[in-house]
């Protein structure tokens, strides 16, 4: 079944239960009334009679107003009314309209009634038309009461039966019901409308969720969905929306990622290329006595360094995935830092200077630490190359001191290179990724994993790197490695 039908029974079981209560209730609550108000009728009647009944004659002393005639000229005036009145004395014996004596002197009523009579209670009855204990209005059903009469010393004197036709009654009855059930189809229709309006507008908000959701199954996570209020179908939305943004944001990232692998697989194929052509090359002019003998041991050596930088291209990846998927372990210990520093300056002071530049230390002979002693090497070669690479007859300074804490140690390397602008700094982290595309054929740089594994194993040392630079004015990375007291202490607060 459509959800639109579904909404609309709903909403109509609902009305029309609703409907179908109050109408039953509204018709009882009158039919109650309409007795209530017949009873109290009827009884009205009795009370004037009994009034006139048992007043005494003041000459005789007796009381002897109410007549059979009294009765007649009563019931004709009534008799619109449909109204009938029966009188019965003392003992139970009927008095009018037809006075009978049971030959035992018993009274006619049952003793029960009687009983009930002769305690002061009054009888109501809605519809007598079964009943055998007044069988001259059989072939009409009654609503009556029986009243019990009682002079001044509280002595029973008469009981007075005052019936009217249920027909009156029931002809407002049915004159009620039929406007009731004229108001329940009218309502009905209505309902109907209303519930097809209402479901629809549900339906059309559901079938906006469903249009956007093909929309993002066809790939176009820029959809948003206009919220309206602030109803579950809204949390729908809004969670919809963001759902859409951070797919959108993550399509975003699959691109550049994708963009930059196929840079690096440019990068690394023309790479590859080289240095295999080199090889290649070589090795033919080797094996057909091309080469002179005098140029052979220069030509080994070109192949040696050709190799060296195909190893260090794939050592780059691995190192990178396995870094990433946390696959090494870190053995941190205390050390004294200026001695591994000093020995990364003495093995890059060739390429410094080979590039025109002055590479130097500032930092004290005593330099704690608490790092990785391998990792903390590749992380200042790494960044220290990357700082040649994008220098030309500058100065590189690596600065080591204690912060004012004494909790850590600051290592900054400083260049005034080409720098870079604020939108490269957000991405020198990204895999792939090079500042300076042009720069593919370098000897330090080919790679552009350099300065993505450094950000990976700062963050499993749980340390801190930053980098300020300008374009055209140079580069600072800031290296800060907490004491092992600061990290167990961040590692337990985080725990807890």
């Amino acid at each position: 079944m459509k959800l639109i039908y579904q909404y609309m029974m709903a909403f109509l079981v609902v009305v029309v239960t609703c409907l179908s209560v109050i109408s039953v209730a509204i018709y009882r609550y009158s039919e109650n009334m309409a007795y209530q108000q017949t009873w109290e009728q009827l009884e009205g009647y009795s009370d004037n009679l009994q009034k006139m009944a048992l007043k005494s004659n003041p000459q005789t002393g007796q009381m002897n107003n109410i007549t059979f005639g009294t009765f007649n000229d009563l019931q004709q005036v009534l008799a619109d009314q449909k109204v009938t009145f029966m009188m019965f004395d003392n003992q139970g014996q009927e008095s009018y309209p037809v006075p009978q004596r049971s030959n035992n002197h018993k009274p006619l009523l049952e003793k029960k009634l009687w009983r009930s009579l002769k305690a002061g209670n009054v009888i109501r009855e809605r519809n007598s038309g079964e009943d055998q204990q007044f069988h001259l209005f059989k072939k009409h059903p009654m609503t009556y009461i029986i009243k019990p009469w009682f002079d001044d010393n509280n002595n029973l004197v008469a009981v007075l039966y005052v019936g009217s036709e249920v027909s009156t009654i029931r002809t407002n009855m049915n004159t009620m019901r039929r406007n009731l059930l004229l108001a329940f189809f009218v309502s009905t229709v209505i309902a109907i409308i209303m519930s097809w309006f209402l479901a629809n507008w549900q339906v059309r908000r559901i079938e906006r969720l469903q249009q956007a959701t093909r929309q993002v199954a066809n790939g176009n996570f820029a959809v948003q969905i206009h919220q309206e209020g602030n109803d579950e179908l809204d949390d729908l939305a809004a969670d919809f929306n963001e759902m859409t943004q951070s797919l959108q944001a993550s399509q975003v990232e699959i691109e550049r990622q994708e963009q930059r692998r196929k840079e690096f697989m440019a990068n690394a194929s023309h790479e590859m290329r080289t240095p295999l052509t080199t090889i290649n090359g070589l090795l033919e002019g080797l094996a057909y006595d091309a080469i002179p003998e005098k140029s052979r041991q220069h030509s080994i050596e070109l192949m040696r360094n050709e190799t060296k930088r195909l190893i260090r291209l794939v050592n780059d990846n691995l190192d990178y995935e396995k870094i990433r998927t946390n696959q090494i372990s870190l053995y941190q210990r205390n050390f004294n830092a200026y001695k591994p520093l000093t020995d990364v300056v003495t093995q890059l002071q060739q390429k410094a200077q080979d590039a025109g530049d002055q590479l130097s230390l500032k930092a004290p002979e005593e330099l704690p630490i608490y790092a990785d002693y391998d990792r903390f090497i590749q992380i200042i070669v790494n960044i220290t190359q990357n700082a040649i690479q994008f220098t030309n007859q500058g100065e590189i300074t690596i600065t080591g001191e204690r912060n004012a804490q004494q909790t850590a140690t600051i290592i900054a390397i400083k260049d005034n290179g080409i720098g870079m602008t604020a939108e490269q700094v957000q991405n020198i982290w990204e895999r792939y990724y090079k500042a300076d595309p042009s720069r593919k054929s370098t000897k330090y740089g080919e790679s552009g994993l350099g300065l993505a594994i450094v950000h990976q194993l700062m963050e499993q040392h749980h340390d801190q790197i930053t980098v300020k630079s300008k374009l055209h004015e140079g580069t600072t990375f800031t290296l800060t490695f907490f004491d092992k007291a600061v990290l167990t202490k961040k590692t337990t607060n985080h725990q807890s």
